[in-house]
């Protein structure tokens, strides 16, 4: 076995990035603290083709050398806004017809796995801060809150790790539309 050379990956140019579907999801970043984390984030959005990331709060915006480290360039093919309070960011993607779904462990909360995103829904997914999560104020205005099981001692995953898992998870459930 040999890994894949360069050529053989089929990378597109940003360019061709900017002209290609893309999965009807807009990733929310409440107050993530972490710019490794913002750029881990950015480069598995560019990887599942997602439509923009919402960042917010305190979260850090391009161009920034720390997120750079980990973004390895997706900050130039994923689309990004920034807010500063999440609840307007929310307020606004709400307005314009998007299902809102908090990443978090709550009361009601949907499994990931049972839950089954739907092509013609535009999604906005909220993740939260590493300490705090989801914002109170957030919560209180999503449709939906899904959950990935846990079963260690911790009940907590890196936010950037977190969103790696459901956008893989939404993207398995999606693909067949891009």
């Amino acid at each position: 076995m040999r890994k894949l050379n360069m050529d053989e990956l089929n990378r597109v140019s940003v360019e061709k990035f900017n002209q290609l579907d893309k999965l009807p999801i807009v990733c929310i970043l409440d107050n993530v603290r972490s710019q490794h984390n913002i750029g881990s984030i950015f480069r598995t959005s560019d990887a599942f083709r997602i439509e923009e990331i919402y960042l917010c709060g305190i979260t850090a915006t391009p161009p920034n050398r720390e997120i750079n480290k980990s973004a390895l360039g997706a900050t130039e093919s994923v689309k990004w806004q920034y807010f500063a309070d999440t609840s307007a960011a929310v307020d606004q993607l709400k307005k314009a017809g998007y299902k809102i779904i908090a990443i978090e462990q709550a009361v009601g909360s949907i499994i990931l796995e049972d839950y089954t995103p739907v092509i013609t829904d535009k999604t906005a997914l909220v993740f939260g801060n590493e300490v705090d999560g989801v914002s109170d104020s957030v919560m209180d205005k999503v449709d939906a809150c899904v959950e990935i099981p846990q079963f260690g001692t911790k009940h907590s995953f890196n936010v950037s790790v977190t969103a790696a898992i459901v956008l893989y998870q939404f993207y398995t459930c999606l693909k067949k539309h891009l």
